[in-house]
């Protein structure tokens, strides 16, 4: 033991907080920086002593770990070579050209490139964009969006140097490869180009990290040309800008989890003023697109929770012109949509599993495409072409690599384009994914995807883990992973639980799992650990729970709540720290976050509720298991400060003798790594940490 450091014992600077007459004591507020808008975009501003405490708990966590180097070598080696080194996509057709990626070998970032349609010379590429060569000499490098101008001659490409996610985007002459004069800086990466190619939109991200206002310029402008296109008064919603799937209108979105607003642009006018397609109206949302001349709008409107198509004509685009053309259909969620001239493509979700859906325009007759496995996720892939009878969808299981493939809207003909190469080896035959399902404490039931190798025994010896998030509606699908294989692989059994907060069986499973309904996601996830232990998919005690973000408030509770259950606890970028972070109005996502959890600085109620889950709240003294956090020192979403407060408390009052660690990348925000490989080597850590916790690793260091 003598190699190892002591753990951390990071100061106390109790702080008592006052609020709606209720008092809260927090010791370690002083980690959060005042400063911490600046230090997002030059994390060299960070204070001192923040730099120093983090500095210490990575070289401890590095020191705990030491043991499983090797072992986190073998499974970063292994991941990697899954993959395809010198991988690219399939190319993507628009008028004269076909647009791809690729990577070369050994490299992190792709290049994107073209070359003239149909011809598959590798002398006819045009390289666009090398991220690879633009990353050198750079600790954190990402592209967030790079797209052509319709006619061709330019690209506009957002580039994030910190992970802060404050973008730059600039323009590049496709036809000289000059990077023109003048970049748009503080963007949030997102923009889109007017059909016309003359103009570009883009969204500003103010002091505060948030989307504030969408801009317009000139093609091949400047800073001087640019012009405020919406301002977007409420600080808690959001703001997107695209174009419809016609070309025919630019379309800028803003709203919140419950609350939505569009606002249209004709095409064929893109200077012009937008337009309120219909006023926003508290708890109604919609977004639109375009076809056969109408709008298409997919809306919650008139309790269509599941959410249901409208049309609306043109010259009458308000909810006063809407009328219905798919109606609501409980438990079946309308998750997506695209138009093409002669079709209509739309993605629906039921039982916690994908379907796609064709419209033909002659016949408005619909018609689904059928597939066989009981477990798959499917995606839908946007092209940029509007006249053509073929759409491009995914397909994959927790068993199936990805597989690409074009489908002929009007003959029903599939063509597979590509299969995901697995160069180590990989037979689906040697594994078993099943579909299970545990009862909730009130009765619903909660689906659970599982994987394992087909020899592995169900009779509780084998080691789990069970990942979970539960939070925005979002689904957590059962799709291939190169990356959970390496646990499979050693005889672990790799399960997801799809509790409610998510939208896995419909919007309504999601809003069982919101604000004063969140300790579902909770018992939920408690659930399905007893339901699985239950069914010898594991046992208690030789259980790692994983999750981030807002999973990782997830993997907060159910440490408090059932220390017991768990061998192991990883919490990737846990929003942990949710009283205070909700109380906090200058950070980036707390306004616009106050539907999904509610406003503790006026709602009571909401204080109470958030006050009795909040992990880093509750955190009292009880055995927990042993815990790894993990962060990113740029993270706009969930700040650093949130694992490193939430560890120092959990460390100062576990009676179980398990160690608690942290490692905050110093060079990374919300998503960790942004290259290839060094992304998997922080997952090999994650499950090297999996498997010493199970085998109690600290015991031998």
């Amino acid at each position: 033991m003598s190699s190892i450091p002591k753990a951390p014992s990071p100061k106390k600077e109790p702080k008592t907080i006052v609020q709606l007459g209720r008092t809260r004591r927090d010791d370690y507020a002083w980690m959060k920086d005042d400063n911490w808008q600046k230090v997002l975009r030059d994390p060299t501003l960070i204070k001192a002593d923040v730099k120093a405490h983090l500095t210490e708990e990575n070289a401890y966590t590095k020191a705990m770990l030491a043991g499983t180097e090797a072992l986190q070598a073998a499974i970063f080696e292994e991941m990697k070579g899954r993959i395809k080194q010198d991988d690219s996509s399939i190319p993507a057709p628009d008028g004269p050209w076909d647009y791809y990626t690729r990577f070369e070998t050994g490299a992190e970032h792709p290049i994107i490139a073209r070359r003239p349609r149909g011809d598959a010379d590798p002398k006819a590429e045009q390289i666009l964009l090398d991220e690879e060569a633009e990353s050198k000499g750079k600790a954190y490098y990402n592209v967030g969006a790079a797209d052509h101008s319709p006619d061709h001659a330019l690209l506009a490409f957002a580039v994030d140097e910190q992970g802060s996610e404050v973008f730059r985007v600039q323009v590049k002459d496709l036809a000289t490869g000059e990077i023109l004069p003048g970049a748009v800086e503080s963007t949030t990466g997102e923009f889109c180009w007017s059909p016309d190619s003359q103009c570009l939109f883009w969204i500003l991200r103010d002091d505060n990290g948030r989307p504030a206002k969408v801009f317009r310029r000139p093609a091949r402008g400047g800073p001087d040309d640019d012009v405020l296109v919406y301002d977007e008064p409420d600080d808690g919603f959001f703001i997107h800008v695209g174009v419809v799937s016609s070309d025919a209108w630019i379309v800028i979105g803003s709203g919140n989890h419950e609350t939505s607003e569009v606002l249209l642009i004709p095409a064929a006018d893109p200077t012009a003023a937008p337009k309120v397609m219909q006023p926003r109206e508290d708890g109604v949302q919609y977004s639109v697109d375009h076809w056969d001349g109408r709008f298409i709008i997919r809306t919650n409107a008139d309790g269509a929770v599941d959410f249901k198509l409208m049309t609306a004509e043109e010259a009458n685009p308000g909810k006063d012109g809407w009328r219905e053309w798919i109606a609501h259909q409980p438990g079946r969620l309308i998750t997506g949509m695209i138009a093409y001239k002669d079709h209509f493509v739309r993605l629906e979700k039921a039982d916690a599993l994908n379907r796609i859906v064709i419209t033909a325009r002659a016949t408005l007759t619909d018609h689904e495409i059928g597939f066989e496995e009981e477990a798959f996720a499917l995606g839908l892939e946007t092209g940029y072409e509007y006249d053509t009878t073929v759409t491009r969808f995914t397909y994959q299981s927790m068993t199936t690599p990805r597989q690409w493939v074009d489908y002929d809207m009007a003959s029903g003909e599939r063509t597979l384009r590509k299969t995901q190469e697995i160069p180590s080896g990989h037979d689906p035959k040697n594994y078993v994914t099943r579909r299970l399902y545990a009862r909730a404490e009130d009765g619903a039931e909660v689906p659970i995807f599982t994987l394992m190798r087909a020899d592995t025994p169900l009779d509780g010896s084998a080691p789990l883990l069970l990942y979970g998030y539960g939070s925005y509606g979002i689904s957590m699908d059962p799709g291939f992973s190169i990356r959970n294989l390496s646990l499979v692989d050693r005889g672990w059994i790799w399960a997801i639980a799809c509790v409610r907060g998510g939208s896995e069986k419909g919007w309504g499973w999601f809003l069982d799992g919101r604000k004063f309904a969140k300790q579902n996601t909770f018992t939920d996830f408690i659930a399905c650990a007893e339901h699985l232990t239950d069914n010898g998919y594991g046992s208690a005690g030789n259980i790692v729970a994983y999750g981030g973000s807002a999973g990782g408030m997830l993997m907060g509770a159910i440490a408090n709540l059932r220390p017991d259950l768990w061998a192991g606890i990883i919490g990737a970028v846990p929003f942990v720290d949710v009283l205070n972070t909700m109380s906090d109005t200058s950070l980036p996502l707390t306004p616009p976050e106050w539907p999904e959890w509610g406003n503790p600085l006026e709602d009571e109620a909401a204080y109470d509720y958030i006050a009795a889950y909040s992990p880093y709240d509750n955190i009292t003294a009880k055995p927990y298991p042993a815990v790894l956090a993990t962060g990113g020192l740029s993270d706009p979403r969930v700040t650093y400060w949130e694992p490193e407060k939430w560890t120092a408390k959990l460390r100062d009052n576990t009676t179980s003798g398990k160690p608690v660690l942290l490692r905050i990348n110093m060079d990374a925000g919300h998503g960790g790594s942004a290259g290839r490989f060094d992304f998997l080597k922080e997952i090999a850590l994650d499950y090297a940490f999996a498997i010493w916790a199970v085998d109690e690793g600290w015991k031998a260091a």
